[in-house]
């Protein structure tokens, strides 16, 4: 099927992005995606989008079926994703509101089926820059033409989940100098990269997490508080996405489908 150019993954708090859709089910050899895919055309381009929690937010984290989710989006044509999030901060200086457009991550999940590698042909992926540089130039450019604070560059460790880190998980996170901190970047992004996708993460950062509570002003993290502030900057996402979509080539000229893993 040759049915979307550019595909976009909705986190906790953004469920929909378009207002009229088709909606469409797609079957994976590696069993259902999170929900229907909705289609929609803008600016000349037909758009994919998965809230990949399912729109009523049934599935958690650890049992998103990532690889469904990223087959679905290859088997229509997708050659490019956008991957907002919501993430908590483990640093003082990256706060609430702010947009980080990461450049690296590290791993701290276990049990989840993070690649297409399943013999006998064995493939061995680079994975030392995980993300399109492309697609983060022009997350980059959008986010700050539109005013939101922005930053450049992060690493976001990725966590089990469903539960928060304890404080001194977090203290051990925030100490090796990593930024943020999320649930789902893992292995999302890297199953792109086996596919040939170009990926892009944008971290909406919605509280701190909990090894910044010794400053008495940050209280640990909760659910409610992370859609709280998710929610009040659902419009500053959509125009972020919209106006990256409108700039983004039918095309992608980067090196990202040939560092992809052929023959799976």
């Amino acid at each position: 099927m040759k049915e979307a150019n550019i595909g976009v993954f909705g986190g906790s708090g953004f469920y929909s992005l378009f207002d009229k859709v088709e909606e469409i089910a797609v079957d994976t050899p590696y069993g259902q995606p999170s929900d229907r895919i909705a289609i929609a055309e803008m600016a000349g381009k037909k758009v994919a989008f998965l809230p990949r929690h399912g729109k009523s937010h049934q599935i958690p984290p650890h049992r998103i079926n990532y690889r469904a989710n990223l087959w679905a989006m290859k088997s229509l044509g997708v050659q490019q994703i956008i991957g907002p999030c919501a993430a908590g901060s483990l640093q003082p200086s990256i706060k609430p509101g702010d947009f980080v457009i990461v450049d690296q991550f590290v791993n701290r999940t276990w049990g989840r089926n993070d690649s297409f590698v399943e013999g006998p042909n064995v493939f061995h992926l680079s994975a030392a820059d995980p993300y399109c540089e492309n697609l983060r130039q022009s997350a980059i450019t959008h986010a700050q033409k539109i005013g939101v604070p922005t930053h450049a560059h992060g690493t976001v460790v990725v966590i089990q989940g469903p539960r928060f880190s304890t404080r001194a998980e977090s203290r051990e996170f925030s100490k090796n100098g990593w930024e943020v901190i999320n649930m789902t970047q893992y292995p999302e992004g890297i199953l792109a990269k086996e596919l040939g996708i170009c990926y892009v993460n944008i971290a909406l950062i919605t509280d701190y997490d909990a090894g910044l509570e010794e400053n008495s002003e940050i209280k640990p993290v909760t659910h409610e508080e992370v859609l709280k502030v998710f929610n009040s900057n659902n419009d500053k996402l959509k125009t972020l996405l919209f106006e990256m979509i409108k700039d983004l080539p039918l095309h992608p000229g980067c090196s990202c489908q040939e560092q992809g893993i052929t023959g799976i």
